[in-house]
């Protein structure tokens, strides 16, 4: 019998809530709530997908509120031209936003007009032809082995409630024996222990995947349910913070924050490094590329393959070195 997928993080409002809450005209509204729709149950996004579109689009209304003297209608959405595109990206930069955030910014608004091309509402040529900054290429920043190993005993001998640490040391072992992302591990639910050898987890754009689970980690989730000071049932969040709710991503973060400092580790050993350190090392230990793409949950193999630039990147590293020795 298969077992239930793990939950994503909920937040993303529903289609009528969505519309209701972007400052726009009533025939706009009906649109952006069927485009939402369209996302949520024919693209079957992720929520936190969700939730990262509809703040987009309101921010861009909110600035075409600004930008045309009042809420914008499906007519005046059909005459924007580029000037006006250019004109919110050089707003969003005054307001601090960096090309990443810009990007997913503008990817929403595309998706919004060619939904509203496709389904023969208006077009706008300036909108589906907008291009986003261009990013700089970067490599993931995994941990070392030795560093990982240090980072998750040191999580074990952390002081404060011992309940916690052993929290701390069994989301942390998922991230890193997994290479779960921080949300899917935080949104497993008591049901799922004690755990299995393999674990079926349901990623971004709703895709799901079986990851297999080392005993490390199996052990870790055991230990601190038998700390844990909170009664959980089969439906409540595997992972609860000190009021006995879900554990959110900002309080591991935090505990990640205080190990690096502890151990004097860079600020690129964060939650996310760790799933990074799965793959680079699994890669590194002659793992296949495609088998790590699917442990990964990777759409695309072309987003596997940047960890076999992480390690060119080392082995040139340690060469230097051994050069600079001689």
């Amino acid at each position: 019998m298969a077992r239930p997928a793990a939950r994503l993080n909920a937040g993303a409002p529903a289609p009528d809530d969505a519309a209701r809450t972007v400052p726009a005209s009533d025939d706009a509204r009906k649109e952006i709530r069927n485009w939402y729709a369209h996302l949520m149950s024919e693209r079957r996004m992720s929520e936190a997908t969700l939730v990262n579109y509809h703040r987009d689009i309101t921010r861009f209304f909110e600035f075409l509120v600004d930008h045309l003297g009042g809420p914008a209608d499906l007519d005046a959405l059909a005459k924007l031209q580029t000037r006006d595109f250019r004109a919110f990206v050089s707003r969003r930069r005054k307001d601090g936003l960096q090309s990443r955030s810009l990007a997913r910014m503008l990817s929403s608004v595309r998706s919004l007009f060619r939904y509203l091309d496709r389904t023969h509402v208006l077009s706008n040529a300036a909108a589906t032809a907008l291009r986003s900054p261009k990013l700089p290429h970067s490599l993931p920043k995994p941990l070392t082995v030795s560093g990982a190993s240090e980072m998750l005993e040191e999580a074990n001998l952390a002081q404060g409630e011992p309940w916690k640490g052993a929290r701390d040391l069994a989301v942390l072992t998922l991230l890193y024996g997994c290479g779960l992302r921080v949300s899917e591990a935080l949104a497993l639910d008591r049901h799922e222990a004690p755990l299995k050898e393999t674990l079926r987890i349901t990623g971004k754009g709703n895709k799901e995947r079986i990851v297999p689970v080392l005993p490390a980690a199996r052990e870790a989730v055991e230990v601190y349910l038998k700390l844990c000071p909170y009664g959980l049932a089969k439906d409540d969040p595997l992972f609860v913070g000190g009021r006995g709710k879900r554990l959110g991503q900002r309080q591991v973060r935090g505990a990640m924050t205080n190990l690096r400092r502890r151990l004097g580790l860079p600020e690129t050993a964060t939650p996310h490094a760790l799933r990074h350190s799965f793959a680079t090392h699994l890669l590194a230990g002659g793992g296949d590329l495609r088998a790590i793409q699917e442990l990964l949950g990777h759409a695309s193999l072309s987003t596997t393959q940047m960890y076999t630039e992480v390690d060119a990147a080392r082995l040139l590293e340690v060469y230097d070195k051994a050069q600079r020795k001689r």
